[in-house]
Formats: C-alpha cells, sequence, structure tokens
C-alpha cells in the first residue's frame, strides 16, 4: 500500500477494473459504509460524451472536444437515496447509460483533450482524500499513489448478462449475444488505446467478481481499507 498521501489528508481508494464489473456499484455502496465521498469519474467520460453526441461533433476532432471539455460542468449530487449526475444543471443520470453512450465514451476517453481536463479536475476533487473514485485508470495514473486500490474484474460473459439484465429492465430491446459482444468490443478498446489503456497497477488489489455477491465482494474491500486506516492511525 502506497504512502502517497500525508498523515493531515485521509485515504484515496481507487477502483479500477472493465466495463460492466460493477464498479460505479461497488464504489458507492463502499464510498457509504466508511462515508467517505464517492466521485464517479466513468460518469464523467460518459457525461463528456453525450455532450459531443449532442453537438454532433467527430470524436477525432480533438479542437473540438476541448471545448466541449471547457463549456461543460459536471457535477454529483445524491437526490432521494440516489446519486444523480449533473451536466451544466441538467440531470443526464440516465441519458449517459446507454449502449451507444457506452462505446462512443470508450472512443473520447482515448482522447488526450479529454483526458487532460478530466485528469485535474478528478484530482481536484480528491486532492483531501476521504475519496472513492472509480474508473479505468484511476490507480495507474490519476492518483497512482493512492493508499489502497482494487482492481474489480469480472469474466465478459458474467460481465454482459449483467449489463443484458440491466437493460432489459428499463425496456431497451437487446439481445444477451449483442451485449457480450459490446462489453468484448469494450474491453479491446479499453485495453489498445494510446492514452492510459486498461491495466491492473502493480500494488492493486485483485477482486473477481464471478459467482460472488456484491455484500461479499464490498466485506473484502472494507476490511483492507479499514485496516489501512488503522495503519495510518498508530504511525
Amino acid at each position: 500500500m502506497s504512502k502517497g498521501i500525508g498523515l493531515d489528508k485521509g485515504i484515496v481508494v481507487a477502483i479500477d477494473g472493465p466495463s460492466g464489473a460493477g464498479k460505479s456499484t461497488v464504489a458507492r455502496l463502499l464510498a457509504e459504509r466508511l462515508g467517505y465521498l464517492y466521485i464517479d469519474t466513468g460518469a464523467m467520460f460518459r457525461t463528456v460524451a453525450l455532450a459531443v453526441k449532442q453537438a454532433n461533433i467527430s470524436p477525432e476532432d480533438e479542437q473540438a472536444l476541448a471545448a466541449v471539455c471547457r463549456e461543460l460542468e459536471i457535477a454529483f449530487e445524491r437526490r432521494d437515496g440516489a446519486y444523480r449526475v449533473l451536466a451544466n444543471g441538467k440531470d443526464v443520470s440516465e441519458a449517459i447509460r446507454t449502449p451507444e453512450i457506452s462505446l462512443l465514451t470508450s472512443r473520447i476517453s482515448t482522447k488526450k483533450a479529454v483526458r487532460d481536463v478530466l485528469l485535474h479536475e478528478q484530482r481536484r476533487m480528491g486532492q483531501d482524500g476521504n475519496v472513492v473514485l472509480e474508473g479505468r485508470d484511476i490507480g495507474s495514473v490519476v492518483f497512482p499513489d493512492a493508499e489502497v486500490k482494487f482492481f474489480l474484474s469480472a469474466s465478459p460473459e458474467e460481465r454482459g448478462k449483467r449489463r443484458f439484465l440491466e437493460l432489459q429492465a428499463k425496456g431497451e430491446k437487446v439481445t444477451l449475444e449483442q451485449t457480450i459482444a459490446e462489453v468484448a468490443a469494450r474491453d479491446a478498446q479499453d485495453e489498445q488505446r494510446e492514452h492510459a489503456p486498461l491495466r491492473r497497477a502493480n500494488d492493486a488489489y485483485l477482486v473477481d467478481s464471478d459467482g460472488i455477491s456484491v455484500d461479499e465482494v464490498l466485506g473484502r474491500m472494507e476490511k483492507i481499507v479499514r485496516d489501512c486506516e488503522a495503519e495510518q492511525t498508530t504511525s
């Protein structure tokens, strides 16, 4: 476990992993258990992707991407027991979760113009510690000195099945085979991208969620963080 943040600051918990591994759910619930601030970095990239789609600009146009990022104010709020994502004051929590936005997110998240702006914002949000952040390069790039790092994973088939059930519950017309294929395509894009490709940090705890409950995952992760807290207290 790293010691990048001084004892006068709180702990940074970084959770990385592939699309559909359940990072957002686990990060949110873990933050609630710990009493930490939850920062959904994946939602930040998704919000940029939605803005790019709405502006009808090419995800290859770095100058236009930079302009979109500069004009976009992303905020999180807890409302009626749920976390909401706001883009320039408008609730986009549902709009950023479609398969189309998922694929577009993977494309724009490779762009330096986007990553530079959001990297600065993520570090600003988490600079005081006592935060849980999730994404694909939190432990390897955004907070390489985070006290606790996790890499949450699951097989493409398991992740595709989870995503299929989520979309089906929302009334979207998708097939299981199509959803698994989209998850595999997202993995390939994330692993092969030029800037900050998906990878497990050397000092990250691997948590494979295949066949175990969310509560079991949370229990394992909370114990590790609590142990780190205790170590800092006695240092």
